[in-house]
């Protein structure tokens, strides 16, 4: 055995577990999640002063796709300003207001935030755009899909520690894929909150990106929703962090009422009207679509140059992994190095 895991009885270590476990037994919910036995795909050893939940939250924070989170683009690609979201603060933004929300239903804040901090590891550059276009050259060329939430599991499963994945819990990975609304609710109540607090950070803060970035105007927004919902972002999103609190309370799911579950959705469908598919946005999409068709194509004509940290496997996986991998600036040098002459030095 690791001597790493060997603790003598009665230290702090030794009796972490065994404390944990009481703890969860009396103040958590009955429709919590337990932090114990670990359920992994391989076996280990359990940490002397973490939950298995907490060190899955680690795993995430030390990788390396956490980290190219901080130059990937939420929604304006390449933003000048110091303020605009990028993934990795649209990431931490989840994860806080999920943590809010389960610790007042007392459920598993460690589960939590290890589905939250990881549930966008696989979003390719550019944003929604570009996994638009990622998709879509993928599935032109080789009859496949690509969707940022099974791609964000891949990323925990395989690509991370040179291709031997970071073995997080059953319960972290099923989170991590059904954060995405087209993919089976989530197996745990927490892995739904993730599904609806994604959608609460993302209009919101997006709408405050938009206004600051002169793309929307605070007086445009819709007025039945802001009725409902508030006239700034913290109002609103306070107001949908209580529906869904005491909405889901007695509910034995996460849910919201009605009333401000309609609200919500029109704001997101106003969003996507407006900013996610309006002229200013639209206005790139081109341009990305040409970008990542070149690289993919530059890729599959040229498998030598893909990395050797991409793990072996089919030629359009290989390909989807390096290009999904690629931060928003990455991706557009390395464009700029196929499509844009160099000078001549001699």
């Amino acid at each position: 055995m690791n001597r790493a895991y060997e603790h003598p009885a009665g230290t702090v270590a030794g009796t972490f577990a065994e404390r944990m476990r009481a703890q969860e037994q009396s103040q958590l919910s009955p429709l919590a999640s337990r932090s114990y036995p670990a359920l992994r795909q391989l076996a280990e050893p359990d940490c002397g002063l973490r939950t298995p939940f907490q060190r899955d939250r680690d795993r995430i924070v030390h990788c390396k796709a956490f980290r190219r989170l901080k130059h990937k683009t939420q929604v304006f690609v390449l933003p000048a300003g110091d303020h605009f979201r990028t993934r990795l603060t649209h990431t931490l933004e989840v994860t806080q207001i999920s943590r809010t929300v389960a610790r007042a239903l007392r459920l598993n804040e460690d589960l939590t935030e290890a589905i939250g901090l990881g549930h966008d590891l696989g979003h390719p550059p550019f944003g929604h755009i570009g996994e638009e276009a990622l998709d879509q050259r993928l599935s032109e060329r080789f009859g496949e899909r690509f969707w940022h939430n099974e791609h964000s599991l891949r990323v925990v499963e395989v690509l991370e520690r040179d291709g031997r994945g970071l073995n997080l819990t059953d319960q972290v990975r099923d989170g991590i894929l059904a954060h995405s609304w087209r993919a089976a609710v989530p197996q745990t109540l927490e892995g739904q909150i993730i599904r609806f607090v994604d959608r609460i950070a993302y209009i919101n803060h997006d709408i405050d990106d938009a206004i600051r970035g002169g793309v929307l105007d605070v007086d445009e927004l819709p007025l039945e929703p802001i009725a409902v919902l508030g006239d700034t972002g913290s109002r609103r999103i306070d107001t949908l962090v209580h529906d869904l609190v005491e909405q889901s309370a007695d509910a034995g799911a996460i849910v919201q009422s009605a009333a401000v579950g309609a609200a919500m959705a029109q704001l997101r469908e106003f969003m996507f009207e407006r900013v996610y598919l309006g002229p200013q946005v639209t206005h790139e999409r081109e341009k990305i679509r040409l970008a990542v068709r070149t690289l993919f194509d530059h890729f599959c004509d040229h498998p030598e140059l893909i990395p050797g940290s991409i793990p072996e496997g089919t030629l359009a996986r290989r390909v989807s992994d390096h290009i999904a991998g690629m931060t928003d600036r990455f991706a557009v040098a390395a464009y700029e190095a196929l499509a844009v002459p160099t000078a001549f030095t001699p």
